[in-house]
Order: structure tokens, then sequence, then C-alpha cells
């Protein structure tokens, strides 16, 4: 695995590190406010500053590594469940179980970018963590299905499939026990791209407003609340440190899944 695939998982082992022992890690309580200390910059006592109510920004990042990384896995488990469920009958059936979920399904859900349909869903469902989960849920299996469908469709003709089937396996044996097995490999690749596009959602949507509502340390929500140019002139550091960190997990999960293609395609490994 390369160097920038390394540094990606130190990151997000640094990032699980700092979810699980959040209480622990964080420095001031997160939902304390303190009007006469508003806008301090760094400093021993508050790592990273305090905000527009005098909390302290370092406490509400590490307490906000737990929303993004909660979203990024539910999301993830679910959307590539779901989109490998459907992924796998639409390609080895085909016929009109494939025409419904890729002729139809699929176009619905592509005709719109990603990031509006989920606009949409989240404005229909009302702000908050669950729905939010529950929109980007909806909106991301159609990549998974994609994926694993085009795989499926291609490892169905496999002499070993065919063999499988002559011999009397049964569908659901052919499936799990030879075709995903051998599917599955640009599915990883797909999920740790995935866990940076769920990350990026959250935060993209508290930012707007229709994600986790405030107070709630969302760094999507912190950007927001100090996005208006008087906040960026008298205390930068209240933007920086949240966008520094949304930058930095995305990125490592970028470099993961980078790394992770390389390491599952023979072609790119021996290149």
């Amino acid at each position: 695995m390369n160097r920038l695939a390394i540094v990606g998982l130190i990151i997000i082992a640094i990032l699980i590190i700092v979810a699980i022992f959040a209480p622990w890690i964080a420095t001031h309580d997160v939902g304390s406010t303190n009007l006469s200390i508003r806008y301090l910059p760094p400093s021993a006592d508050h790592i990273f500053g305090t905000d527009a109510t005098g909390r302290d920004i370092f406490s509400r990042v590490v307490f906000g590594a737990r929303i993004s990384l909660q979203v990024g896995l539910i999301v993830v488990s679910v959307s590539a469940f779901v989109g490998t469920l459907l992924g796998a009958l639409a390609g080895y059936y085909g016929g009109w179980i494939d025409r419904i979920i890729s002729g139809y399904a699929f176009n619905v859900f592509l005709a719109f970018p990603g990031l509006l349909l989920a606009i949409a869903m989240v404005a229909f469902l009302g702000a908050g963590l669950n729905k939010l989960i529950l929109a980007l849920c909806i909106i991301g299996w159609v990549g998974y299905a994609r994926l694993i469908r085009g795989q499926v469709l291609k490892v169905r003709e496999y002499d070993f499939v065919q063999a499988a089937r002559a011999l009397g396996a049964s569908d659901a044996r052919i499936l799990l026990a030879h075709i995903l097995p051998n599917a599955v490999q640009p599915l990883i690749v797909q999920a740790s791209l995935g866990m940076a596009g769920a990350v990026l959602a959250e935060a993209s949507l508290s930012f707007l407003g229709l994600g986790v509502p405030p107070p709630a340390p969302s760094w999507g929500v912190m950007i927001e609340e100090a996005r208006d140019l008087s906040t960026l002139q008298a205390a930068p550091h209240a933007l920086i440190f949240p966008g520094l960190v949304i930058a930095l997990t995305v990125l490592a999960f970028n470099f993961v899944g980078d790394g992770l293609r390389e390491y599952l395609d023979p072609r790119q490994r021996a290149r």
C-alpha cells in the first residue's frame, strides 16, 4: 500500500480514537457558554480558541468527530447492504428485475445531483441527525448497486459459476458462495470513498441548516456559525479549525480508497 494510504489510515485511526474517547479528550463542556471569553484566540487553556458564545472550539471539534463518523459508518453500511442486494439481484437474474432496478430506479436517482437530492429529501423529512442519515441512505445505495451489478454480470459468466449451476447449486448459494466473494473487491474501495462523501454531505447539509441542528457540535454547524465577514476578520480560527478537520478527514478516506484500489488491482500494483 502506498504512503498516502498509510497516512490516511493513521489519520482515520486518530479520528476513531478521538471519537471513542471524546469525553476524556475534550478539555471543556461543549455546551458551556461564556460571553466574556467569546472569540478568544488559541491559547494554552483553549487550544483552538473560542467561538461566538465562548464555547471551546477544540472540545466541539472532538465531539464533532463522533457525529461525522457515526453518519459515515451508518450511511455506508446501509447503502452498501441495500445496493449490494439490489445490484446482485439485477445482475444475476436480468430480465424484468434488471429492467426495474437498473432501468427505472437507477435513472430516477441519477437524474439529479446527489447533494441536491439530499437537500430536497432532508427539507421534506425535516432537520435532525436520524433524518439526515435516512436521506443519505436513500440516495446512497445507487452507486453501490451499479457497481455490484456490473461485477455480477461479469462474474456470473465465469466457468466455476457455470460448473456450480450444472451441479445443481441453488441461486442463493451461487450468489453468496461463488459470485459475491469474487465481486466484492471494488465495493471495499467504494465504501472507503463513500465514507468521505458521507462526512462531506453531513457537513454541507449541517452548514445549510438542514442537517444536525445547533447547538450540536457538528463541524458543518461550526463553520456556518463562523462564516460571516465580521467573524472572519475578528476570529478566523473559528472557521479555520473545523474546516481543516473536514478537509483532513475527507482526504484521509480518499487516500485509503486510492490505496485499496491500487492494492486490490494487480495491474495497478504491478505498474
